[in-house]
Parts: structure tokens; C-alpha cells; sequence
């Protein structure tokens, strides 16, 4: 439905389809052009709720303006993404501002965000998880195989989705230096 509307999207150059829609299981990231027009979006998703008796939760929505940064700023002061578009953004949808970011599917997404945001709650549960396995007073074989699970484990995810900022891996090699010895 949506592929098949008048939305542009985004032409990636050597894709096979213009990137518009990604859908992973109920969540949805919708990607319009600065030549599309908000609100036929939401007739087509009020149109798709309609009919599939689903709910969508636009209250959940957040645009994230991408462009130039005087873009990006009028977007946020008009709530409309582009001239032509009549009806701006409701008021209770958060259009995200240069440093603020967004969760999509464990990755922040936002412009001009710190590299470090997403690895905080990361490395507070890292620090818990290792505080908790420290009382049990592990041998060496066993702080090596935690190390693993807990550093290992609980980083992996994001440093696929988000990779790992040089800063981020001192201060787990520290937390690795310090639980080891």
C-alpha cells in the first residue's frame, strides 16, 4: 500500500527499490522525502488500520528531519516537511532536534548525536552484572568465561548495530583489567 502510493521515499543509488518502508515485527520505520507529504501518510496508515482492524500507536511516531540543518530547523519550527504540505504535524508527535535521538530496533538513531549515548545503560548493566559475579568470588577461569558472557554478551549487539566508540572500549578494557585482577 504504501510502496504502491504517490510517496517518493528515498532512491538509494545501485537498490533495487526505492527505501520507503522496513517493518520488523510491530515496529515500522516509514522514510519520506523532503517532496512527500506527511499527512497522506497518515490517510494511508489510517486507511491500512481500517482495514486490518490493527491499531497504529501514533503517539509513538517521531520524525526525525533529515537534510541541512537549516532543513532540519524548519522542519522542526513549520511541523511540516516541506512548503507544499498544508496540514503540519500534530503536536503530540516528537520531531527530534540536532543531539536528540531515537530507538529503532536497539540502535539510537538522531543527527548530531553523541557516539556514547547508546552505551550508557550498556555499561551500567555491565558494571552491575560484573559487581553481582564478583561476590561469588569467581577463580580465574571463571572471571575469564564472565568477562566473556557478561562484557562479551551484553556489548555485542550494539557494537553490530551501533559500532563502538574508541572511548567505549578503554573504559571496558578497564572494567575487564579491574575484574580480572
Amino acid at each position: 500500500m504504501i510502496r504502491r502510493s504517490r510517496l517518493r521515499g528515498f532512491d538509494i543509488p545501485g537498490a533495487p527499490k526505492k527505501l520507503i518502508v522496513k517493518m520488523f515485527a510491530d515496529d515500522t520505520t516509514i522514510y519520506l522525502s523532503e517532496n512527500d507529504d506527511y499527512n497522506v501518510l497518515i490517510h494511508l496508515l489510517n486507511k491500512w488500520c481500517e482495514a486490518s482492524r490493527a491499531k497504529f500507536n501514533i503517539e509513538k511516531t517521531v520524525v526525525i528531519p533529515i537534510g541541512t540543518e537549516e532543513y532540519r530547523i524548519e522542519v522542526r519550527e513549520t511541523k511540516k516537511i516541506n512548503v507544499g504540505q498544508i496540514i503540519p504535524i500534530e503536536d503530540g508527535i516528537d520531531i527530534l532536534m540536532d543531539t536528540e535521538s531515537t530507538r529503532i530496533l536497539g540502535g539510537r538513531i538522531g543527527n548530531k548525536m553523541h557516539a556514547g549515548e547508546p552505551w550508557t545503560p550498556v555499561l551500567e548493566k555491565i558494571d552491575k552484572a560484573l559487581a553481582q559475579w564478583n561476590r561469588s568470588n569467581p577463580t580465574m577461569d571463571g572471571r575469564k568465561i564472565i568477562i566473556q558472557w557478561i562484557i562479551g554478551g551484553m556489548s555485542q549487539f550494539l557494537t553490530t548495530v551501533q559500532g563502538m566508540p574508541k572511548q567505549i572500549e578503554k573504559r571496558l578494557e578497564k572494567r575487564i583489567r579491574t575484574f580480572l585482577w
